[in-house]
């Protein structure tokens, strides 16, 4: 398990609103304010809610699988972190970390000769939603990093996490005794 980095916060909220935002503006770590629509702020929304897919996913799961969600969903506040306060906290230990996780897990499946559906029970149908999410994120901060330069390692870190997640979502439906859905390809003619 990687050690977490830390990130200075300064002081703790003690009043959970301050009435700043109330004008469509919110304020980044070191004081700057942007508006709540921009690419930045979506980018970290998608975020936080990929976070909290990934606290309802523990909630569903057992052993190396839960305990893998909370390192993934200390590094996502690091990813929130970084991006609010641009102090690098991803780094390459993190996708490593990742692809030593997505290697194992995978080494442990059935080699996937077609597309499968979302689903494989419920824990699984959630993993996959995270990942949905995770790209989502993923997109959101390719379109920020266009205006303002993000750590190539975090877009790397959150592709890599996507993989993670639908192997992830295979993992739990075998650990789960579900069964996966293949996806039956109709071929569609073309009309002349």
């Amino acid at each position: 398990m990687q050690a977490p980095t830390k990130i200075n916060m300064g002081n703790r909220l003690t009043k959970i609103y301050t009435r700043t935002g109330d004008q469509g503006e919110t304020g980044l770590s070191g004081g700057t304010r942007i508006a709540k629509d921009n690419a930045l702020i979506h980018a970290i929304g998608d975020i936080d809610e990929l976070n909290s897919l990934l606290g309802l996913l523990a909630s569903k799961t057992q052993g190396n699988i839960t305990s893998d969600i909370k390192v993934i969903q200390n590094d996502l506040f690091n990813v929130g972190g970084e991006l609010s306060s641009s102090q690098k906290l991803i780094r390459q230990s993190s996708i490593n970390w990742l692809e030593e996780r997505l290697d194992q897990m995978n080494d442990d499946l059935p080699p996937l000769k077609e597309f499968i559906l979302p689903g494989g029970g419920e824990a699984a149908a959630v993993c996959h939603l995270a990942r949905s999410v995770c790209r989502r994120a993923e997109r959101q901060l390719v379109t920020a990093n266009r205006e303002q330069s993000i750590n190539p390692e975090l877009l790397a870190y959150v592709n890599r996490l996507s993989d993670l997640l639908f192997v992830m979502a295979r993992a739990i439906t075998r650990q789960m005794g579900e069964e996966e859905t293949y996806w039956r390809s109709k071929k569609v003619k073309s009309e002349k």
